[in-house]
Parts: C-alpha cells; structure tokens; sequence
C-alpha cells in the first residue's frame, strides 16, 4: 500500500485525510511553529498543511496533495466522527503489545480493535463517547504504558505511510473497524492518579550548566504528548553542539526525563536512538 492508497481507503472509511511529510524528500516537507524544516531528525511524521482545517475526505483533493507528490498521509484525529458523533481516539504503542500490558496492568484484557503497525509497536483505533473531552495526556496509563495517545486537536501518521527507518504502516486487518473504547481505558484516561512521578516532580527540577542548561530546560516542560519528542530533539542538539562528554550529557538528560514521568528504560532508548541517528549522518 503506497500513501496515496492508503489515503483513499482511509476516505472511503470516512477518515479526513491531509499530506505529511516523507522521508524521502531531501527536506522535510513539514511545517509548523518552531519547526526548521531544514535541520529536522524526525522525518516523516509533520504536516504539510495546518492539517486542523486543511483536511479532506475528498479523493480528488487528496489526489493532488498527496497521489501526485512525494508525501505520507496523516489523519486529522479531531475531524473523524463515529457513531453517534463519537470520537476518534488512537492509542499509540511504542513497542509490541504495550497496551495489551497495560490493560492487563488495571486487571483487564485489551480489547483488539482497528489496528496500523508502525516502525516501534502500533496505533489502535477507538472511539470514545462524544459527550467526553479527551487531549493527549495519559491520564492514569502514565508510568504504566509505554506510548502516547491521540484525541482532539491531534494526528496520527496513516496507513501507507513510510517511517523514517523504512518501514510502511500497514493496517493489521482491512476489515475490522475502530471499536468502542473500552470503559477501563476511558477510566484511566480521565484520571489524575496519585503516582510515583508526581512525587518526584514537587522536588527541585534537574540543573545543568553551560550549553546543556536549555536542553534540559526543554525536556522539563514537556507534557504527556511530546515527552519522548522532546528528549530525543534535545539529544540530538546536544551531540551536535557536543555540549559536553556523553555521561554527562545523557545523565543530565536522564535526569530530566526522569523528572517528567520517563521511565530509566524509555529515555536511555530515546537517548541512544538520537545518538545512533546523528552519528549516521
């Protein structure tokens, strides 16, 4: 399935569409505010458009923005509508399996439902009751699951699409469609728990000095969505700046995502993937 095609079924299944960038165009294509196009390390995955309002569910359209150009399909996860005014809210696993153990976690079984497998784990389609506001924080899944999830003003990467590494999202099976987000998953993402990483951070925030010190400062204010962007964008900027030796680097940094909720295992991952990625270049 190429992005073009990917587009069109998510169309006919009723899934407003716009282009995102690819990587393999010599720049990312992507825009948005703070985003340089031209130093960008996480390809394929922006916007080409203020994907908000310019969305479509129409072929023709999509022909032309993303069929006749080098582009991947993204999902305006806000403009998608189920049944009965639902709402699209897409569960994005970092590795294999990650919210079949979290659901196992709060004691229950993961509920299979519309599922893309990406370059790490998968995305899993739901849709939650219109009466509820969701965003892109995860609630009581912080610290319990390994990944993000997307609601409201958010976007996913489709399927067809092609990850940095190579590998195309692909749809697991055609024919099943986004199922009802289970009411333990809705529970938990509507909870403000009290949890080991709110204790953590009422102490003094993690310092670092010289070129490190708005790195951190930049890892520290992530929220729930973006945390594991955030450190792997200041990873990056620390090896190129060289600011510093690598422990120290990456002890300040660690430190930081530890602050905000990352698990020692999560940010090493990140931290290391930043590094192998700069040192490729």
């Amino acid at each position: 399935m190429t992005p073009f095609e990917g587009a069109l079924w998510l169309i006919r299944h009723g899934f407003p569409v716009f282009p995102a960038d690819h990587p393999g165009t010599e720049q990312c294509s992507g825009i948005g505010r703070g985003h340089d196009p031209a130093t960008c390390t996480d390809r394929g995955k922006h916007p080409c458009v203020p994907f908000t309002r310019a969305h479509t569910l129409d072929e023709d359209q999509a022909h032309s923005s993303i069929g006749t150009r080098l582009r991947n399909v993204g999902i305006a996860v806000g403009a998608c509508s189920g049944p009965n005014g639902a709402r699209l809210l897409v569960v994005d696993s970092d590795r294999p399996n990650a919210i079949e153990d979290a659901a196992a976690a709060f004691g229950y079984r993961h509920t299979p439902t519309m599922r893309v497998t990406t370059a790490k784990g998968h995305h899993d389609y739901y849709w939650a009751p219109a009466s509820t506001q969701l965003g892109n924080g995860l609630g009581a899944l912080r610290g319990k699951f390994d990944g993000d999830v997307r609601s409201g003003n958010g976007y996913v990467i489709g399927p067809g699409s092609v990850h940095a590494t190579g590998v195309v999202y692909e749809l697991a099976d055609p024919e099943q469609p986004p199922m009802e987000l289970p009411a333990w998953l809705l529970t938990a993402l509507q909870t403000t728990p009290a949890r080991p990483a709110d204790t953590a951070a009422t102490g003094p925030a993690p310092k670092a000095e010289g070129r490190l010190t708005p790195l951190v400062r930049f890892v520290l204010e992530s929220t729930d969505g973006e945390r594991n962007n955030r450190l792997y964008w200041a990873a990056c900027r620390a090896f190129d700046q060289r600011a510093g030796e690598g422990p120290a680097v990456a002890s300040a940094l660690l430190a930081a995502a530890s602050h905000i909720g990352l698990s020692e295992a999560e940010a090493r991952q990140t931290i290391t993937s930043a590094y192998r990625a700069r040192a490729a270049r």
